[in-house]
């Protein structure tokens, strides 16, 4: 158990070093990307499903808090957005079956939906100015992130069904 508690935070950094390196290729590349593409919201989602609550909650702040770093905006706002979205991801992956590829499609569509919402809410708060929506674009954005937080998921499954097959 501990070594997979280990494990899982290892992989947590990894995954979210993967999301700060890919922000920061697409912010270069494609600045229009990272309005479509969160890889933050894909990270924080896997691994809130598969550990729960506390431990999406805790990775949520810290996704969070590296994409607040790359924006210009005011910093937290992604910080909490992302908390809350590992939060009610672990809770509720802990209370419904989310295990078919269907479910946890419409699982993570939902919360990404959510979170994109609150995020465009904290920050009508906080600014004086209007949200910045790139033209309806974000609203891509939770689409996006459902898909492939869904491929990730069933290609972690996979990958752990071959595992336990061969040993």
């Amino acid at each position: 158990m501990r070594d997979s508690a280990v494990r899982d935070v290892l992989q947590a950094f990894l995954g979210t070093l993967l999301a700060v390196a890919v922000y920061a290729l697409a912010g270069a590349a494609a600045p229009g990307l990272l309005v479509v593409f969160n890889a933050f919201s894909v990270v924080v989602l896997c691994f809130a499903v598969r550990r729960g609550e506390v431990f999406g909650a805790l990775l949520g702040t810290m996704c969070g808090l590296a994409q607040d770093a790359f924006s210009l905006g005011v910093f937290g706002v992604a910080g909490l957005s992302k908390t809350m979205l590992g939060f009610w991801a672990g809770y509720v992956s802990r209370r419904i079956d989310v295990a078919s590829w269907s479910r946890n499609a419409l699982f993570m569509l939902a919360l990404a939906v959510l979170e994109t919402a609150l995020w465009v809410v904290l920050t009508a708060v906080v600014r004086a100015g209007p949200v910045n929506l790139h033209g309806g674009l974000i609203a891509l954005q939770p689409v996006v992130t459902a898909a492939l937080g869904t491929a990730f998921l069933a290609l972690g499954r996979w990958a752990a069904a071959r595992r336990a097959r061969g040993a």
